[in-house]
């Protein structure tokens, strides 16, 4: 396997490593689950050191962010059967480039209001956290 050069020095912000579980990476992202039972929500953290926005990206690797998020937003569209599908990069609170994925339905706690802050988070019963990283895994990481 050859090493990914651009990744070379990167890590994952340490508030994002405590609020997640990982599913797996991305030709360019690693996937991270957010760990709050009530909505199904990922991030996609593309592995270059010192990236904080999306045009900071070169042209590849913008486009191949695009196509992660597409490539999660069906996935969790198929796992979750959402309503839809909330697509955000913010990084008003932790600056490291992070995409959120996260996957809304009429019945969850923040309809139709955004998920930050709505609700304390839940965190997921093991069982059912095991059955969702299957999922998400088989959906994302193996096509």
């Amino acid at each position: 396997m050859v090493p990914d050069l651009a990744a070379v020095g990167w890590s994952l912000d340490p508030q994002l490593e405590r609020d997640t579980v990982e599913v797996g990476d991305l030709p360019l992202s690693r996937v991270l689950l957010i760990n709050d039972a009530n909505y199904p929500w990922v991030l996609l953290v593309p592995r270059r050191r010192g990236i904080i926005e999306i045009d900071e990206l070169d042209g590849i690797e913008q486009s191949q962010l695009m196509s992660e998020i597409m490539q999660a937003s069906r996935s969790l569209k198929t796992v979750s059967g959402c309503d839809k599908i909330n697509i955000a990069a913010l990084g008003n609170v932790v600056p490291q480039l992070h995409v959120h994925v996260i996957a809304r339905s009429r019945s969850d706690a923040a309809w139709p209001k955004p998920v930050w802050g709505a609700v304390p988070p839940r965190d997921y019963d093991s069982t059912t956290l095991d059955a969702l990283l299957a999922l998400l895994r088989q959906r994302l990481l193996l096509g």
